[in-house]
């Protein structure tokens, strides 16, 4: 496990209660795992409201649980708001006693990286984000059939992941889509709103998303659209691109419709 230590301000919230406020977060990196998460000293953290757990682990993989062995899981009791399996301590000398809190959607009400609001996961510094438009010619097909086609895409290049190829809505085939209910959050580039299925393929939901507002690093892919390329065929300029591995290929790594 690697570990460093942050010069962020980070703050979690239940209701208008601060339930962890530091300014030196222990940022850690899971073996084997592609994003990292804080650990805090508890004297930054309301061990006051903090109960042991009696709940079970979900079955399965699940994205915000631990990633390996705990010494004790936590709810979260304030007021009459119960949160299960709110935070934990690793059983890991590279957090020597230190806290974890879950960062669940929807279990704690809101995060703060300094006075900005974050959510999914912390960033990680090591990551970069940058969209640059372009004039390539992008086709994304599946089976044969055509679901976008432009040539004035914007490609967003993030450390660690494929290219993805940002299509103006315009250039979709509507024909060949139907809007989802899905929805997730990025703590780089903001909350994707939309989501998009291929219409009467069951097997190939919720492969396309949209931000309409995402944070300004990222400002130029506003209202267009990209595909999973694991998941898709996409050529660019004529070229067919191999479908590269990457987490999302795992259905239980991307989102799903509420």
């Amino acid at each position: 496990m690697r570990t460093e230590l942050i010069d962020k301000w980070v703050r979690a919230f239940v209701g208008d209660t601060a339930v962890v406020d530091t300014r030196r977060p222990l940022l850690f990196w899971e073996d084997a795992f592609p994003v990292p998460n804080y650990a805090y000293d508890p004297a930054d953290v309301r061990t006051d409201l903090l109960v042991p757990s009696r709940s079970e682990p979900p079955s399965g993989f699940d994205f915000f649980e631990p990633r390996g062995p705990v010494s004790q899981m936590y709810d979260l009791v304030l007021g009459d708001r119960t949160l299960p399996r709110a935070a934990w301590q690793r059983d890991d000398p590279a957090l020597a006693d230190r806290l974890v809190v879950s960062w669940r959607p929807g279990l704690l009400d809101r995060w703060l990286e300094e006075s900005e609001e974050v959510g999914g996961h912390p960033r990680d510094p090591y990551k970069r984000v940058e969209a640059l438009a372009s004039t390539r010619h992008v086709v994304v097909s599946l089976d044969g059939v055509t679901l976008a086609d432009t040539t004035r895409p914007v490609l967003l290049f993030e450390t660690g992941l494929p290219t993805r190829f940002y299509v103006p809505e315009e250039d979709l085939v509507a024909e060949a889509l139907e809007p989802s209910g899905a929805h997730s959050f990025c703590p780089y580039k903001g909350r994707a709103d939309r989501y998009w299925s291929v219409r009467g393929r069951p097997d190939a939901t919720d492969i396309a998303w949209s931000y309409a507002q995402p944070f300004p690093a990222v400002g130029k892919v506003a209202g267009r659209v990209a595909f999973y390329n694991e998941l898709v065929d996409i050529s660019v300029d004529d070229v067919p691109l191999q479908r590269p591995d990457s987490v999302f290929r795992r259905r239980e790594h991307r989102p799903a419709a509420d």
